[in-house]
């Protein structure tokens, strides 16, 4: 790119180069990286090597898709050198998630269960239990009887095997954190910051 060589496209070059340098980062330090629209639900001490399916399918319940938003890795790990490697052989500044959750879904699916590498791929439910095109039902207060059931409901199952949860900020930066909704539960519960934010 400095050379005028490679066209950074049409998306940000500083989205791309933030899933570059977190990779990078790991690489070297290694750690944990998540993007900053997470909420942490439960500490990730006991994780070691491993990335998040973003969706699977119900039937085979093999992963259809990764995503790098959440990376919990030793450093020098075998992966996270692929990772870059493909970043650099593939890149495409042109494609939203090119160089990010296809990037590391096309590495993932091609190392497999190779022991060298030793990672684990968490399920949908560790880091993703909502998908992005149905997270604003978490941010409505209930209405009625049934809302209130499936708010309590909701908060039970996510305290389980959820870590954090995604809030995928594209679809969620506009909205209004309703009182007494799923969110609203888990802000005054899990983020010190949110809740001067959500009382003022």
């Amino acid at each position: 790119m400095k050379r005028g060589k490679k066209d950074p496209g049409e998306i940000p070059l500083a989205q791309n180069l933030s899933n570059l340098l977190r990779l990078a980062v790991l690489y070297k330090y290694g750690g944990v990286y998540m993007d900053t629209d997470f909420i942490l639900l439960k500490p990730l001490s006991e994780l070691r090597n491993s990335i998040g399916a973003q969706s699977m399918d119900m039937e085979t319940k093999r992963w259809t898709r990764l995503n790098n938003a959440v990376l919990v890795f030793d450093m020098n790990h075998p992966l996270l050198l692929r990772f870059m490697e493909e970043f650099a052989r593939t890149f495409d500044g042109n494609k939203w998630g090119h160089n990010g959750p296809y990037m590391v879904s096309r590495v993932v699916e091609r190392v497999g269960k190779k022991p060298a590498f030793g990672f684990a791929v968490l399920p949908p439910m560790a880091f993703y239990p909502v998908d992005w095109n149905k997270i604003g039902r978490l941010f409505k207060k209930p209405k009625n009887r049934a809302d209130s059931k499936w708010v309590n409901a909701k908060l039970l199952q996510l305290s389980g095997e959820t870590y954090g949860i995604h809030l995928w900020n594209r679809q969620t930066s506009r909205l209004i954190i309703e009182e007494g909704s799923v969110m609203g539960r888990l802000i005054s519960d899990h983020c010190v910051i949110c809740q001067q934010i959500y009382s003022s």
